[in-house]
């Protein structure tokens, strides 16, 4: 079973990590980076680079796809090349899938015209000029139309063991959960702008002014 997971210039790399990490766990699982080009891409801040094994045209029926986010989405949404490369795939994957703004991407392919959507939270309104309907919900499945979206950075680990359990079972995601040590006990309640103070909420507004 093939996944391809989208990289891109300023992408963030924890939305295509963590989902990465989850899935290639599992033995019938392989995973493959793609890209414009072969080659190196830079994180959104510059400091990581991560490598596209195969090129968008390279790769036209994965079985999975996973789209994640960062600052670089706001131009793919314009790239008529890689959002007619994502209705092509779609068109033959068993899911379709984004994690935090990589849903912006889907969106802008059509993909998500009517239906609830996760992203990050700071990109709801540009979520919702491209046709989706925001929801504040950390994993939004639609399995009909074989698409499922995650909110922002940390939500992609929680949609690919969700991932994991309709592809190859409970059991399945359980184990990949386990090998990773997934079990989250942060010290501190601040990880949804429902629950984080305003000032919380407006130091991270700054820091996010300083990476765009």
């Amino acid at each position: 079973m093939q996944v391809a997971i989208a990289l891109f210039p300023r992408n963030t790399a924890l939305d295509a990590i963590g989902p990465y990490e989850v899935l290639q766990r599992v033995p019938s699982i392989d995973v493959v980076f793609v890209g414009h080009r072969r080659g190196e891409v830079r994180s959104d801040n510059g400091m990581l680079g991560l490598t596209c094994d195969a090129t968008f045209d390279e790769v036209s029926t994965p079985d999975v796809l996973v789209f994640p986010g960062g600052v670089g989405t706001r131009t793919l949404i314009e790239d008529r090349h890689v959002l007619d490369w994502v209705r092509d795939v779609h068109r033959h994957t068993t899911f379709t899938t984004s994690v935090c703004t990589g849903s912006l991407v889907l969106a802008a392919a059509g993909l998500l015209t009517g239906l609830t959507a996760a992203t990050h939270w700071r990109a709801t309104e540009l979520l919702e000029s491209l046709g989706a309907m925001y929801t504040p919900q950390r994993v939004v499945e639609h399995l009909p139309q074989r698409i499922i979206t995650a909110a922002g950075v940390s939500s992609g680990i929680d949609m690919a063991l969700r991932l994991v359990e309709l592809l190859a079972g409970r059991e399945a995601a359980e184990a990949s959960q386990l090998m990773i040590e997934y079990d989250p006990q942060p010290p501190f309640q601040a990880g949804d702008p429902r629950t984080a103070s305003d000032q919380t909420r407006e130091l991270a507004v700054e820091y996010f002014r300083h990476r765009s």
